[in-house]
């Protein structure tokens, strides 16, 4: 069977103390990166003590996205083969073939939801089995209709009514909860995912929020353990993952981002979407002076090439990004305000994600959202190629050290997976799944 016959989305399983390789899939609707390293056993350093193994990285590409809008496919035809090239592009450097990957998602309305659930206690002591049979409960309550659990995080665990226990197994009470922050997405979003990749003759070793494995990535973590925001700014949405107490505590998205940005932008200056798109990336900034009213550009005018430029000031381009920018901060102020980060005061913002990288940014969020504010960038890796080392590769670099945090999430058993041999409608031939675990 594969992970669209389930009714939870696949988590990978917490790692032991051995080399493993993992491959990472981004799948946005301006980019699809991939990337391909080896985890070593490693020593953790200061800043990243939950990191039990280095990320060595053997193979990665970044392609142009097609098929993808706001984080959901909506051609499968094409996704799938822009998916195909940057697996194989990734695979040639790595000179390695993947069967397996840690798959994001950015779209399907995620949602982070507190939910509290307790059982009597027939044995006298807690046990493993009272642990899973509990948080199992609570995930299926906070599962509603058409949603998918993508992370179910205990928070605390109580017995007979006292909070704040950390690990109850083996202790007496009549009575045992948790408290878990569940995250959901919409499953017809999920599925559509996995239904690419598998198409693609691969398997979906695991599924993870991009704003969560961007907070492992850009996060250290004394900023987890304090109290932290991750803005991950895409081109078709914003996804936000707040942190305290070295947990996530809340999650949350919108479907705007960078695109729009560039939409306006086109739009604002008759220009076609490619020029917009390149002016946005050359001359995008949310911050004006005296003298932008003055400095001019030559436009192409989208149509016909024969007509004459249009002159633009760098003025009337900076007032088009900042307003577009405004809103998406302004929508992330009114999520952080009905979130736990409101009872956080001193807590910082971190943004990450290519929208992130506008010139001016951190300091228009600072104004807007009244936080200290920095852009997020991956921390802890050895040895990136320049173009991976920026904020917009948050999420893939995430995915990589994802395994290591698996030990934090409750993970339903698994049933047991079958051969999958010729074609069947949709997904064609699947090869048999990696692993159990790494």
């Amino acid at each position: 069977m594969t992970g669209l016959d389930r009714n939870l989305t696949p988590k990978t399983r917490p790692m032991q103390k051995r080399t493993a390789m993992v491959a990472s899939l981004d799948v946005g609707s301006s980019k699809i990166a991939c990337m391909i390293a080896r985890l070593r056993p490693s020593p953790p350093n200061e800043a990243l003590r939950g990191r039990t193994h280095a990320v060595e990285l053997i193979g990665y590409s970044q392609i142009q996205s097609r098929g993808v809008k706001a984080g959901s496919v909506v051609d499968l035809a094409e996704c799938e083969k822009a998916v195909r090239h940057a697996v194989a592009l990734a695979e040639r450097m790595a000179k390695v073939r993947v069967e397996s990957v840690l798959l994001s998602v950015s779209g399907g309305r995620l949602h982070g939801q507190l939910v509290e659930a307790a059982a009597d206690i027939h044995g006298g002591s807690v046990t493993a089995d009272d642990i899973s049979r509990v948080t199992s409960a609570g995930m299926r309550h906070a599962a509603g209709a058409g949603r998918t659990v993508l992370h179910a995080l205990p928070v605390g665990y109580a017995l007979d009514g006292v909070k704040g226990i950390r690990d109850p197994r083996g202790m007496v009470a009549r009575q045992f909860g948790v408290d878990m922050n569940v995250v959901t997405s919409d499953a017809t979003v999920a599925k559509n995912l996995m239904l690419v990749v598998e198409r693609c003759h691969l398997n979906v070793e695991a599924m993870a929020s991009s704003p969560y494995v961007a907070g492992l990535s850009v996060l250290t973590d004394d900023e987890a353990d304090l109290g932290a925001a991750v803005v991950e700014m895409g081109a078709g949405s914003t996804t936000i993952a707040t942190y305290s107490g070295g947990r996530l505590v809340h999650a949350s998205g919108f479907a705007l981002g960078g695109q729009h940005i560039t939409m306006d932008l086109a739009r604002g200056i008759g220009a076609c979407i490619a020029d917009a798109e390149r002016i946005k990336t050359l001359y995008g900034t949310v911050l004006t002076g005296g003298s932008d009213s003055r400095e001019l550009m030559s436009v192409p005018t989208a149509g016909d090439d024969r007509e004459t430029p249009q002159i633009v000031s760098r003025a009337t381009i900076a007032n088009i990004v900042r307003h577009r920018a405004e809103e998406i901060f302004e929508m992330v102020r009114d999520r952080l305000a009905d979130s736990p980060f409101a009872a956080e005061p001193r807590a910082r913002v971190v943004l990450s994600g290519g929208a992130s990288q506008l010139t001016g940014t951190v300091e228009l969020a600072t104004r807007i959202l009244n936080r200290q504010v920095r852009i997020g960038r991956p921390l802890g890796f050895g040895r990136l190629p320049n173009e991976a080392k920026g904020a917009s590769f948050s999420v893939p670099t995430g995915l990589l050290v994802y395994p290591q945090y698996a030990h934090l999430e409750h993970v339903e058993p698994r049933r047991t997976r079958q051969l999958r041999t010729g074609t069947d409608g949709y997904f064609g031939k699947v090869g048999r799944w990696l692993r159990e675990g790494f």
